[in-house]
């Protein structure tokens, strides 16, 4: 069964600019301004965090991609450049909707996958770093441009990236805009694994729909351990662990999982 529909809005699918659709309980999301190399807009980071909220809802994985051959180049300069004419805060809302759309990432309850193929820069690398977990095209270019034209990152790279990388790797990485080939993101943590161009296709698919079979309430509460984990001490973070597995087994979902397995070995 599949299920589709063009962003949260009425527009129809080559005027939306977020497309979402499910499929075998797969949420694919399709940032969809191809001709901008799908740049961010005030609207397009609503509608991401719109569609991210209501295919939490009805799927059990989500994939963000981008259309066109390329994830995601960053803001829109154009529309930057006509909010920063009508004043400091005219611009808040580019900056709050991307926020908040990266934001909900760690908050819904489903693994959320970036499957990137072409550019992912400056907003769109921002992006990836806010994913659960972060798939590569052979032929994924990464980076942070900001300084490459005087701007500072304003979607959640001057905190995210060093947590993921390190102080030494962020810094020297924001601050000269290099760029990272997907052998570079995976050997720097930013990504799990990378496809050849024949195999992209079929081996998000295969990884996302794998997810989709796993229990979703252990799948749950796996990854919310880990981002409330990464925010507190470590004593902390293993008391949490403590009590929702306690939880976790008193809960028909567990016995269903431990019923399976022994019913198994004693075969």
């Amino acid at each position: 069964m599949s299920e589709s529909q063009a962003g949260a809005d009425q527009a129809t699918p080559s005027e939306a600019t977020v497309l979402t659709e499910i499929t075998n309980g797969v949420g694919t999301i399709t940032l969809n301004r191809p001709d901008r190399m799908n740049a961010i807009t005030v609207e397009l980071g609503e509608r991401l965090h719109i569609a991210l909220l209501e295919t939490a809802v009805r799927a059990q994985v989500i994939v963000i991609r981008g259309s066109g051959g390329n994830f995601c180049a960053g803001g829109d300069f154009h529309e930057l450049e006509r909010l920063r004419e009508a004043g400091r805060d005219a611009t808040a809302p580019l900056f709050a909707n991307f926020r908040s759309a990266c934001d909900v990432i760690a908050e819904v309850p489903v693994p959320v996958i970036c499957a990137i193929e072409g550019y992912a820069t400056a907003g769109g690398f921002e992006l990836a770093q806010a994913a659960d977990i972060v798939l590569l095209h052979e032929n994924a270019v990464l980076a942070d441009i900001h300084s490459r034209y005087g701007q500072v990152p304003g979607g959640g790279g001057t905190q995210r990236l060093a947590r993921l990388v390190g102080r030494q790797r962020a810094l020297a990485h924001i601050l000269t805009g290099d760029r990272l080939t997907a052998d570079d993101a995976i050997a720097w943590g930013l990504a799990y694994r990378k496809y050849s161009a024949a195999e992209f296709e079929s081996g998000v698919r295969d990884f996302a729909e794998q997810l989709s079979t796993k229990n979703p309430v252990a799948l749950a509460r796996t990854k919310r351990l880990v981002h409330q984990g990464l925010a507190m001490p470590l004593a902390d973070g293993l008391n949490l662990e403590f009590e929702t597995v306690l939880d976790h087994l008193t809960s028909s979902s567990a016995k269903d999982g431990i019923g399976s397995f022994t019913a198994g070995s004693k075969r």
